[in-house]
């Protein structure tokens, strides 16, 4: 899909809304980007943070949300090493769901997805290709954003983001049944329904 009716759909999904930003001045930057075949446009956290654009997300027209015991979301930034653009919108380099890495833990993804020349998604970029992709996200097919994690002391915060249906059970409540739910996993931890999210590159 080409960066215009991206941009659409982003508009359409109330990106203006929340950002505050007209969506002529969104316009005018997406028409500085390369405009190419696998690219997928990325919403930088200084437009609008994950937090502010889970709601945008749709499963079976139920909007998206993110756990209650994920407070600090918005600590969560990318990894050292990971090239992301300055700009309020970028493009990511063919995404994939990374199902082959199903039942992997993200401290043994991470080293592998880098080894194929890929670099993981951070849990913008993951909410942003679900905005123009919904249907990357399925039952039991689901995906972890291991590109972002939480700096702690001279180490990193043990759980990662994801981004998974929520089956409305506990605290998520029967009101999200089947709803998007940014989430988090231990980095430690294997779990069968979630790969790993990575692209080729950035731009």
């Amino acid at each position: 899909m080409s960066l215009t009716p991206q941009l659409d759909r982003l508009l359409d999904a109330g990106l203006a809304d929340v950002t505050g930003r007209s969506s002529a001045e969104l316009v005018a930057h997406v028409a500085t980007l390369p405009d190419e075949p696998g690219s997928v446009l990325a919403v930088h956290p200084t437009l609008a943070t994950a937090r502010q654009l889970a709601p945008l997300l749709r499963h079976r027209d139920k909007p998206g949300f993110v756990v209650e015991d994920m407070t600090d979301l918005e600590e969560f930034v990318p990894l050292d090493g990971l090239d992301v653009p300055a700009g309020p919108l970028y493009l990511i380099r063919e995404p994939d769901r990374g199902d082959d890495m199903r039942n992997w833990s993200p401290n043994e993804a991470l080293p592998a997805i880098l080894e194929r020349g890929r670099t993981p998604l951070t849990v913008n970029e993951g909410i942003s290709w679900l905005l123009q992709e919904p249907q990357m996200l399925e039952p039991n097919h689901c995906f972890m954003t291991i590109g972002s994690r939480k700096p702690k002391g001279g180490t990193l915060d043990a759980r990662t983001p994801a981004i998974w249906i929520s089956n409305g059970t506990g605290r998520d409540g029967a009101t999200h049944r089947r709803a998007p739910k940014i989430g988090w996993c231990w980095a430690g931890n294997r779990h069968t329904w979630l790969g790993f999210a990575s692209a080729r590159s950035r731009a």
